[in-house]
Order: structure tokens, then C-alpha cells, then sequence
């Protein structure tokens, strides 16, 4: 096992403080698996080796010394773009299948299958059933849900190659529809777009970088469609999130309380768990937990509920192993995506169990209890009495919590952030936010989306950046473990704003915040909920165009993925560049192996869709450049433009230490 120095691998002190015990106990964790494996390939990190056949690996020498083609003739421009398709394919299935099991849910629902469940959501989904063209007046709930639904499944299986699918079609403002329509970018089924990106990079098949681009441009606008879906379907069966106080970090582990965290994205089971937690307090209790059945979310799982139902997130992906450590954790349960497989080797030091629960998604080691929706409450109680079972196996001499928990205001949908925008100008909700836009109280939008990366400190980038964006007067959005990084440093607070806001930020989140009733300003970051809520921040870019009468690629709103990792982030990235958006990666994606595929993704696609690619690895000057692009959005509106004020010390990035707010840490 590599040495590490733990506060070089994360600014958070509680994963420190827990790497540190990790590193006196010889346990492996992401950090040190990461030191294990330097130095890493150079060819693969450039996107410069294939391995799509048998004949292969085959290496590209980046000099041009070497071989300069693979065995079947491919050049590096080839290798490269096929590679990059390949990973937004694998992207969109991912977040897809989870928007599939979203509306199959509602499929069954609307034929009585789960008694579970039920649409907690009924207004949301008359506006939803109404965008997407169901007619809703006089008829019954399921014939509606029953419709939805059908119209949902059809955007994974329609053969009509000539007829979007149905979610882009109805979400997007009109005037990008008509662009991606003219460059036949926009997807007709989400599963064939998936399947012929496969096809079209096999051996032998398409190798023109520039078609083999726009072909992942198309399955990229796939991903989003499978976001979009499963984003407005769970609303309506979960609920619509609305600001709610919460607590965030490891210190959210109770010493005396059954403690189960739900890992994963899929918020099928985890929202049911959240309710039969409440019927089994007094089975916890008399085993011995004084203080019942504590439910804690990691990574997306634990965003879903978090925003729904207030449940406290211990932390983001990279650090997911770190509550085991604490020896408080009874339970962890896993469903789909960015789950470890080192979970259980490290839970065998520990009492911890760890329970996987689809049949898609099992890990060697874990105990497998599947998950099946037409038994979901059973199901849930099953697994909890496992987690009853293994807190009367807890050893109390090894239970270290961390002392460190930070309040955190979330739950900010489009629905919740027109509602206190209403309580300002109730004729014209969104009028209040433009009025800030064009005075410069709020020069522009940033939406903070993708995951954690052991290339970069823990959670640093996107500290780094958001304080430097913040502090110059953009409005801050963030989703998936970009929000948990916000959560656990205590930017999701009223103090944050008044501590690190710009002060036409400030005094437009004031006003906003005074107005809906929160007794001060809304918090320096809004939490939108999980990576596939990244919709939410599509979705308030949408209203905004339709208001103003131009294109997304008008508005003064970019995306950061500072400490990018999947090829969900890669997908995200894609379609965010296609609908027209600057986008920033803090990770050096495997393409600058090749300068046709870097300039495909940088120029050609700002020339072409308006949105591109901005590559920087240093967050300060990663921040500038989002600036800086807002800056020519606005100019382009005809807005006053700004130049970067001087950042105060505390507000100026580089310090790389939380918590942010000392005070809230308990």
C-alpha cells in the first residue's frame, strides 16, 4: 500500500482525518490504489492506444517517430475520436437505463402493479403530461400516467429515424432545435443512438473523425433526453424538491443509531427506504440503538433524497469508502453507477454490510438482496433488519465519527426557484432574474455538474472556482458531487452568501431569499439535485431563452466539470457543448492526442453549435475563462460588460482548506 500524504488527497478534513486512520490500519482506499498505479500510460491518457480489436493494443507515437497508424490502418485522429464516441455512448446508456426503470416504474404503476408507489407530484405531472402533448382534462389519473409513459418508453425504441424524440422536441427552445435539426444532431431513439455509436467505431467501420464527432454530438443529445425524463418522472413519483435545511459530512454517522447509507443514483429503492426506516425505529431501539434508524446518502442515491426528504449526505464518490472506516456505519446499500468495487474488502475490516440490490450491478463479496419494485416496501424492511442485525455486531472501541457536519439549505428545482421569484413579481416569475442579469447584479450562470478524480485534491477545484465565480457576481448551480462538495464545505448556507458573494449577488439572493420567506438570502450555491438533474439547469436556461426570444447559446450561462472522472461527465460535457454552451473540464480528456478531435471539440464546435470545450486543469485560471465567457455572452445581448474585480484573501482561490465556515462545524 502507497504512503500518502491524506491532506494532499482531500480539502475536506473528514475524509483526512479518516485516510489517516486508513493509512495507520494498512486499509487501501481510491487514494492510495491511484499513488499504486503511477505512473499511469501516457499513450492512454492522450487517447493514443486502441484496443477495439484483437490485433491491437496498437500505440501512436505522439512524436512522430513511431508508427503513426494501427495495425488495420487507423491514424491517430481515428483512434481518438472513436474512443471519445465510445465513452458518450457509454455515458448515455448509463443515465438512460436510468431514466428507463423511472418510467417503467410508471408503466406499472398505471396498471395497478405497485402498490408502493403513488404520483406524490399531480400538478407537476399535468404540466409535464401537457408539454409532452397528453391531454389531461377529464380524465382519470393512470389513463394520464399510463400515456406519459408510453410516450417516455417510445424514446428508447421509436424507428421513425426522421422524428426527435419526444423530450428534446418538447424541452428545448426552438431556435437550437432548428440548428440541430439542420446538422442532423438530434437523436431519434435513445437506444439506437447508442447502438450505432457502437457500430459506427467497430473495426473497419467509420473513420472520418468529423463524422465519427457529430455522430457522438447525436448520442450526447440522447443522454440528455434519458436526463430529461428521469429528472420530471421521478418529480411526479417522489416529489418535486423544494428548499429544505439538512446536514452534510461524515459527522451525520449518530454513534448510537442504526446507521444506513444508500449509494448509487437510482432513487426507486433509497426513497422507500426513507419510509420504512420511520416503521422499524422501535426494532432499532430495542436492539439497542438509542436513537433508532439513521438513513445517510452518498453520492447521487444520497442526493435524491436529500432533496426530497432533508436526509443528511455523508459525501461525494471519491471519498464513498470513508464512512466504513469510521466503524459507525452498519449498512450500505447499493443500487446502479459510480459505485466501488473495493467496498467490500474494505467493509471485511469492519462489521459493515454491504447489500447490492441489482441484478445488473453485483459486486464479489457483498450480499445480494434484489431489489423488486412490486415488493418494494418488503424489501426494504428486509434490508434494514440486515442493518439492525450488523449494528448488534458493532465494535465501540472502533467507532471514530468525525467531528464535522455543515448545515446545508437544498432542494432548488426550476418549480422552487420560480416560486420565490413569484413572491417578487407574480405576473412574470422569471422577470426578477433577468432584471438582475441586465444590471449586472448578476452577470451570468454557472451550472457545476460531474464527479470527484483522484488527479485533483478532493473537492478543491470546485471550491476554487465557485468562491472565484461567486465572488464576481455569477449565480452559482450545482448537481451530483459537485453539490456534495458544496454541501460538506458549507456553501449551501446564508452565511456563505454573506460571507463570499459578490455584492450584486448578494443583494439579488437577498432580496429573492427575504421574499420567499427564508428570514435572508437564498444560499451562495442552489443545489438542483443529482448528476441527471442536470436537466434542471437545461430546463431554467430553456425558460430563460423562450422569455428573452433567443438560443441557449445566447444567454450568459456555462458549464464547469472541474474534476471530471466518468464517461457520464464526458457525455454531460458533449451534450452541454451541442445545446450550445462554454464548457469547462478540470480533467484532461484522452483526445489532445489528436489536434483534429481537440479542434473538432474547441473551434469547430463553437463555429458550428456555439457552445465548446474550455480544457483547464489550473482552477484560477479555469474561473477567468468562464468568466471571461460570460463576458462575450453578455456583450452579444447588448449587456454591460465587467471586468474581474481583485478577490479578497479570503475569497481567493488557492487555499484549498475546509471547512469554509469554521462556525457550522459541530
Amino acid at each position: 500500500m502507497a504512503c500518502l500524504d491524506c491532506s494532499s488527497c482531500s480539502c475536506d478534513p473528514a475524509a483526512t482525518e479518516m485516510l489517516a486512520i486508513a493509512e495507520a490500519q494498512s486499509i487501501d482506499t481510491a487514494w492510495s490504489r491511484y499513488a499504486a498505479q503511477q505512473p499511469q500510460c501516457g499513450f492512454g491518457t492522450t487517447g493514443l492506444c486502441c484496443r477495439i480489436c484483437l490485433k491491437g493494443p496498437c500505440r501512436i507515437d505522439p512524436f512522430g517517430k513511431g508508427p503513426q497508424f494501427g495495425v488495420c490502418g487507423a491514424d491517430r485522429d481515428t483512434i481518438v475520436a472513436r474512443h471519445m464516441v465510445r465513452m458518450m455512448a457509454s455515458g448515455a446508456a448509463a443515465h438512460s437505463e436510468h431514466g428507463r426503470h423511472i418510467a417503467l416504474a410508471m408503466l406499472h404503476l398505471s396498471k395497478g402493479h405497485l402498490k408502493d408507489y403513488s404520483i406524490r407530484d399531480q400538478e407537476k405531472l399535468m404540466v409535464v403530461a401537457k408539454r409532452l402533448g397528453v391531454k389531461t382534462d377529464g380524465r382519470e389519473l393512470m389513463a394520464i400516467v399510463r400515456e406519459l409513459a408510453d410516450i417516455t418508453l417510445n424514446d428508447f425504441q421509436n424507428q421513425d429515424y426522421d422524428q426527435p424524440c419526444n423530450w428534446l422536441n418538447a424541452s428545448l427552445p426552438a431556435p437550437r432545435l432548428k440548428k440541430l435539426g439542420e446538422l442532423e444532431l438530434l437523436p431519434h431513439n435513445i437506444d439506437a443512438s447508442v447502438a450505432q455509436s457502437m457500430s459506427r467505431t467497430h473495426l473497419g467501420c467509420d473513420a472520418d473523425p468529423t463524422n465519427l464527432i457529430l455522430g457522438g454530438l447525436r448520442v450526447a443529445l440522447a443522454d440528455l433526453n434519458g436526463e430529461m425524463l428521469a429528472t420530471e418522472l421521478s418529480d411526479t413519483l417522489f416529489g418535486t424538491p423544494s428548499p429544505v435545511k439538512t446536514t452534510s459530512n461524515m459527522g451525520v454517522l449518530k454513534k448510537n443509531a442504526v446507521n444506513i447509507a444508500v449509494n448509487g443514483h437510482n432513487p426507486l429503492l433509497s426513497d422507500i427506504i426513507c419510509d420504512v426506516a420511520a416503521d422499524l425505529n422501535a426494532e432499532a431501539i430495542a436492539a439497542g440503538a438509542k436513537e433508532g434508524i439513521n438513513v445517510i446518502g452518498i453520492c447521487c442515491t444520497g442526493n435524491e433524497i436529500m432533496v426530497r426528504h432533508g436526509i443528511p449526505l455523508a459525501t461525494n464518490y471519491l471519498s464513498q469508502e470513508l464512512p466504513i472506516l469510521t466503524g459507525a456505519l452498519d449498512a450500505m446499500v447499493l443500487d446502479v453507477q459510480c459505485i466501488m468495487p473495493s467496498l467490500p474488502r474494505v467493509a471485511e475490516c469492519f462489521h459493515t454490510k454491504i447489500i447490492t440490490t441489482d441484478k445488473q450491478n453485483k459486486i464479489a463479496g457483498a450480499t445480494h438482496m434484489e431489489f423488486d419494485d412490486t415488493k418494494a416496501s418488503e424489501n426494504a424492511a428486509s434490508i434494514l433488519r440486515v442493518a439492525i442485525d450488523a449494528f448488534r455486531q458493532r465494535d465501540p472501541k472502533r467507532v471514530h465519527i468525525p467531528n464535522f457536519k455543515q448545515e446545508a439549505i437544498v432542494g432548488f428545482s426550476v418549480e422552487a426557484i420560480t416560486a420565490a421569484l413569484s413572491n417578487i413579481n407574480a405576473d412574470d416569475p422569471l422577470q426578477p432574474l433577468v432584471d438582475n442579469i441586465v444590471n449586472g447584479n448578476i452577470q451570468g450562470v454557472v451550472l457545476f455538474a460531474g464527479c470527484n478524480n483522484t488527479k485533483t485534491q478532493q473537492d478543491s477545484a470546485y471550491l476554487d472556482i465557485a468562491l472565484s465565480l461567486a465572488a464576481r457576481n455569477v449565480l452559482v448551480l450545482a448537481t451530483g458531487c459537485a453539490a456534495g462538495a458544496y454541501a460538506k464545505a458549507g456553501l449551501m448556507t446564508r452565511e456563505a452568501t454573506r460571507l463570499y458573494a459578490g455584492e450584486g449577488l448578494k443583494s439579488a439572493l437577498t432580496a429573492i431569499g427575504e421574499s420567499a420567506g427564508m428570514n435572508g438570502p437564498l444560499p451562495l450555491v442552489l443545489h438542483m439535485g443529482s448528476c441527471v438533474d442536470n436537466s434542471r439547469g437545461v430546463a431554467l436556461g430553456t425558460a430563460l431563452a423562450n422569455k428573452l426570444g433567443v438560443d441557449l447559446s445566447d444567454l450568459p450561462l456555462v458549464a464547469s466539470a472541474p474534476e471530471a472522472m466518468t464517461e457520464k461527465a464526458v457525455v454531460i460535457g458533449s451534450w452541454a457543448v451541442t445545446i450550445g454552451l462554454p464548457t469547462h473540464l478540470g480533467t484532461v480528456p484522452p483526445i489532445v492526442g489528436s489536434d483534429v478531435v481537440t479542434g473538432l471539440v474547441t473551434d469547430t464546435a463553437r463555429d458550428l453549435l456555439g457552445g465548446y470545450f474550455i480544457v483547464e486543469t489550473n482552477p484560477a485560471l479555469a474561473a477567468d475563462k468562464l468568466f471571461d465567457a460570460i463576458q462575450q455572452r453578455r456583450s452579444g445581448l447588448g449587456l454591460k460588460t465587467y471586468s474581474a474585480p481583485a478577490l479578497s484573501a479570503r475569497t481567493k482561490p488557492g487555499s484549498r482548506q475546509m471547512p469554509l465556515l469554521p462556525e457550522r462545524v459541530s
